[in-house]
């Protein structure tokens, strides 16, 4: 007996569904119009629905660009502690304009900024109690930094008051 299998038909919907999706889709947490873009393309609308209905988003709101950078910005700072090198990777992996960018960093603060840097680096220090080997536990430190996005900057001058 020979089985045949069947092939599901992607659901595609009307342009008028996906408007209402996407606004609780972009009502429920900030997007970016790379994601809101992708998200219509996997509900099957053509390329004209797609320009037409992330218009419409912009005009009403749902979908803010600008919004978006400073809350994500702002968000992984304070959650993740990341940096802003890491913070701007990410922007620009979701291909957010370098306006946004430049104002999102501008919206977190340089002191609360220099406080979470020096409160990281004395956390990893005391993790490395054990390292006897003063270069070795410097190199943990400046990779860890590095890895939650600091600037190599801001990790030298860490380094250089020490070595004083």
């Amino acid at each position: 007996m020979k089985t045949t299998i069947k092939m599901i038909p992607k659901k595609y919907n009307t342009k008028e569904q996906a408007l209402q999706k996407l606004k609780h889709y972009c009502g429920y947490q900030e997007r970016c119009h790379k994601d809101v873009k992708e998200k219509l393309y996997s509900l099957g609308l053509w390329k004209k629905d797609v320009e037409e209905i992330i218009s419409q988003l912009i005009e009403e709101n749902y979908l803010n660009e600008e919004r978006f950078a400073i809350l994500f910005a702002g968000g992984h700072f304070r959650q993740k502690k990341w940096g802003r090198v890491k913070i701007k990777y990410e922007l620009k992996q979701k291909q957010v304009s370098d306006y946004c960018i430049k104002k999102a960093m501008k919206d977190i603060d340089e002191e609360d900024y220099q406080k979470t840097f020096n409160k990281l680096a004395a956390e990893k220090l005391k993790t490395l109690k054990s390292e006897k080997n003063i270069f070795i536990r410097k190199k943990k430190i400046q990779d860890f930094l590095l890895q939650k996005g600091y600037e190599h900057e801001m990790i030298k001058s860490l380094f250089a008051t020490d070595d004083k």
